[in-house]
C-alpha cells in the first residue's frame, strides 16, 4: 500500500449530478459493488476492474485507479458509468415529464440519474442474490461469492488508507508485511459462471445464499449445460432476452426485467417489486393492479425508456416513502 497521496484523474465533461444522483447510482440497487469511503469516494469493482470515485460541486467527477493501468482503463470506466453515449445523453429529455408532474419532480431530485452498463453475467449473479433482501444483504452475498470463489484481481493497490476503515474482512484477504507490519489487501473478482458451476450448494449457502443458492447452482449447470447461452441471450431484443432469462431456476419477471434492463441495456424494461406497486398506486392511481399490468402500464405510459423513468421513481420512494 503506497505512502503517496493519491493521484486523482479528472473524467473531464460529466452529467449535472448532485451527489444523491451519484449515490443513487452507484448504490441505489442498479449495482452492488460500490462502497462510499468514509472521506466520501467511492470504490467500486466491476469485470476486472477496481477503480475510486470522487465527485464534488466544483470539480465535477475523479477517479483513481489501483495499478498499473492500461490506456483502455477510462474508456472501460466511462462506458461504465454510461458518460459517453449520445444515446443517454437525451434519454431524459424523451420521458414525458412535462405532462407528468410526478416523473418531473422526481427527475429534479436527481438529476442526470443514468443506468450503469454493467457486465451481463455479473448483473444476472446480483440480481439471483437480491430476492428477498435488501441492498447492503445483497452487497454482503456478492462480497462472500467473490473472495470465496472468484480470482484475484492481478494488480491491486489501496492509496487511500481510509478504506481499510469500512471494508469488512469478507470483502478481501488482508496480510501483513513481515517486515513493516503493513497490511496488503487482496480483492478478487466475482466467480464467473463456469466458477460456479465447479461450486456445491452447501458451498454456496455457506455465502449466506440461503434459498437462492439453489437457483444459482441450477443457473450456473444450465449455463454449463447451453454453451454460449449468455453470448447469444446479449443479443437478443427485450422480449426475446425476457423470456429466455425467465427459463433460468429463480428467475421471474422482476428479475428478469432488472437483468434486462442493467445488465443488457434494454431501456424499455420496468422492473416492478413491493417498491414500485406501491409508488404506482400512491402516485399513478394503480390500486389493485398485478405486477405484470403496472409493468405494462410503465412501458406503455413512460414509452422507450420506462427503465429510465423506473429509477428516478424509485430513488425518489427510497427518499421519501409515502411523503
Amino acid at each position: 500500500m503506497s505512502d503517496q497521496e493519491p493521484v486523482w484523474r479528472s473524467l473531464g465533461a460529466t452529467p449535472c449530478w448532485t451527489s444523491e444522483s451519484l449515490r443513487e447510482q452507484l448504490d441505489g440497487g442498479q449495482a452492488f459493488r460500490w462502497h462510499l469511503q468514509p472521506d466520501d469516494t467511492w470504490l467500486g469493482y466491476w469485470g476486472n476492474r477496481i477503480a475510486q470515485l470522487k465527485w464534488s460541486k466544483t470539480s465535477n467527477l475523479h477517479w483513481q485507479p489501483t495499478s498499473p493501468i492500461d490506456d483502455a482503463f477510462e474508456l472501460e470506466l466511462r462506458a461504465y458509468l454510461a458518460l459517453d453515449s449520445t444515446e443517454t445523453c437525451g434519454l431524459s429529455d424523451d420521458l414525458p415529464w412535462l405532462t407528468d408532474a410526478h416523473l418531473r419532480r422526481c427527475m429534479e431530485a436527481f438529476p442526470s440519474l443514468r443506468i450503469l452498463r454493467q457486465p451481463f453475467g455479473e448483473t444476472l449473479l446480483g440480481f439471483l442474490c437480491s430476492a428477498t433482501k435488501q441492498i447492503v444483504q445483497i452487497k454482503q452475498m456478492m462480497a462472500l461469492l467473490a473472495k470465496r470463489h472468484g480470482t484475484p484481481y492481478a494488480h491491486t493497490s489501496l492509496p487511500n488508507p481510509s478504506i481499510s476503515q469500512v471494508l469488512p474482512k469478507s470483502h478481501c484477504h488482508i496480510t501483513y508485511d513481515n517486515d513493516s507490519n503493513t497490511p496488503e489487501y487482496k480483492f478478487f473478482m466475482l466467480p464467473t459462471w463456469g466458477q460456479l458451476a465447479e461450486v456445491s450448494e452447501t458451498e454456496l449457502r455457506a455465502c449466506q445464499l440461503g434459498f437462492r443458492a439453489r437457483y444459482i447452482k441450477g443457473t450456473a449447470d444450465y449455463i454449463a449445460e447451453h454453451p454460449g447461452w449468455l453470448e447469444h441471450t446479449a443479443t437478443l431484443p427485450y422480449a426475446e432476452a425476457k423470456e429466455a432469462l425467465c427459463t433460468l431456476p429463480g428467475v421471474g419477471e422482476k428479475i428478469a426485467d432488472c437483468v434486462a434492463l442493467f445488465g443488457l441495456g434494454h431501456q424499455q424494461a420496468f422492473p416492478v417489486d413491493t417498491w414500485m406497486i406501491k409508488a404506482m398506486q400512491r402516485r399513478y392511481g394503480l390500486e389493485g393492479w398485478t405486477p405484470s399490468q403496472v409493468a405494462h402500464f410503465g412501458r406503455v405510459h413512460f414509452g422507450a425508456h420506462a427503465g429510465l423513468a423506473q429509477q428516478y421513481l424509485f430513488a425518489w420512494e427510497r427518499a421519501h416513502g409515502g411523503r
